[in-house]
């Protein structure tokens, strides 16, 4: 599965870990996350990730 970087603090989404706060269980994919998801350390919209390459 793909991980995905915030572009304003730089949190690393690693969809193996989910964001368990955030009520994202492990191994969810970014695709499956809820679109009012934010950033667990900044608060950014999930529209503000990109996806880390390799």
């Amino acid at each position: 599965m793909e991980k995905w970087k915030c572009s304003v603090c730089g949190y690393v989404y690693n969809p193996e870990e989910g964001d368990p706060d955030g009520g994202i269980e492990p191994n969810t994919p970014f695709e499956k996350i809820p679109d009012d998801w934010v950033c667990p350390v900044c608060g950014a919209a999930k529209d503000q990730f990109e996806k880390i390459e390799g």
